[in-house]
């Protein structure tokens, strides 16, 4: 079975001058860590000469210094080379769930050509951490499309998929949610395994220099809001707040920014590009941010009953019911695995009649 991989790769051209920025990058994230140039060049296996070479190159592209040197101080990175480090994250974050979409399509194509090929396990999800965590942990040939909640929900309706991820918050405003899912989803057909209880919240600046404590504070006057894209299940959340919260979307200065993953919304708060936004505590804390918590949410993944006599689902299953895995689950922060691998119907998920 093939593995693909494919990550971004990025140069920078300025009159006659190319930079390929890859080992530049890698150079400059290892001088971070460690404070010195030969250190990093152990690190990353450069010859000391090549490293100054490549820094040369850089700084005469750029017309400016990548590195200060400070007596007692060590090396460190001047403003210039971290705005290339956190460029190089924002791509990263923006990027990872349709390289990873490609990565599997392209996977897919080159094994229909090796012999002995098996089934191959469809599933279409938001992007979250538990399910990457899932991924790394499933051994079976996945078809991976990464979309928003309600695509992924509606592609399993019309079988395109046999594992859709959602994710619905709990409390006020569940039902409403729930409901946006009840058109695709059927209890007399369709079935959920649950994945993670996840916390959703707002992401600033650590040490919140701004002073940002709830939705309220979007609307203030110069506070830049960094959302979601149209149709996923954490813009849809903020839509349902706002309009509890009696506050208008309108108000809100960047509500129309679209981004794709709780990731880049982070990198993109951690680079100073934008105030707040909304998203899982996870991405906050991987991106040194403060987390201010709003709500708690459920995700699932929603499966055919039919499904779950299929062998290859049940080994998915086990995968979610193993202690393993739940403890994968509880060491992300913000989640919570209590319930991780139960199969419940959609009454019982969400305590209603009729979906």
């Amino acid at each position: 079975m093939y593995k693909v991989t494919i990550t971004p790769h990025w140069k920078i051209k300025r009159a006659a001058n190319l930079l390929d920025t890859a080992v530049l990058l890698e150079l400059l994230r290892a001088i971070q860590q460690t404070g010195s140039i030969a250190k990093a060049c152990t690190l990353v296996a450069l010859s000391y000469r090549h490293a100054w070479g490549l820094l040369r190159e850089a700084e005469i592209l750029f017309g400016d210094r990548l590195l200060d040197k400070g007596r007692g101080r060590g090396t460190t990175l001047t403003t210039l080379a971290e705005k290339l480090i956190w460029a190089e994250r924002r791509i990263a974050a923006r990027l990872s769930p349709i390289l990873e979409s490609l990565s599997s399509e392209l996977e897919r194509e080159l094994n229909k050509t090796a012999p002995g090929k098996s089934k191959t396990i469809r599933l279409h999800a938001s992007h979250g951490f538990a399910v990457a965590a899932l991924l790394k942990e499933i051994k079976l040939p996945i078809e991976l499309r990464y979309r928003n909640s309600t695509d992924a929900v509606a592609a399993l309706f019309r079988r395109e998929c046999d594992l859709a991820g959602f994710h619905v918050p709990l409390g006020e405003f569940e039902r409403p949610a729930a409901a946006l899912y009840a058109q695709w989803l059927n209890p007399k057909t369709h079935c959920l395994l649950h994945l993670a209880v996840r916390h959703q919240g707002l992401f600033v600046a650590a040490g919140n220099p701004l002073g940002i404590t709830s939705l309220h504070d979007l609307t203030r006057s110069g506070m830049r809001f960094v959302n979601r894209q149209i149709g996923s299940g954490t813009r849809m959340l903020l839509e349902l707040m706002l309009a509890g919260a009696k506050l208008s979307a309108n108000d809100v200065s960047g509500f129309e920014s679209a981004e794709f993953t709780h990731s880049a919304v982070a990198a993109y708060i951690a680079s100073g590009m934008a105030d707040v936004g909304l998203g899982v505590q996870t991405a906050a804390q991987r991106f040194g941010l403060d987390f201010i918590p709003l709500v708690r949410e459920r995700y699932f993944f929603a499966l055919t009953q039919a499904a779950l006599d299929d062998p290859l689902i049940q080994q998915v299953i086990a995968i979610v019911q193993s202690d393993g895995f739940r403890g994968t689950v509880n060491g992300l922060a913000g989640y919570d695995a209590s319930n991780t691998g139960q199969i419940m119907s959609l009454p019982e998920a969400f305590r209603m009649g009729q979906m």
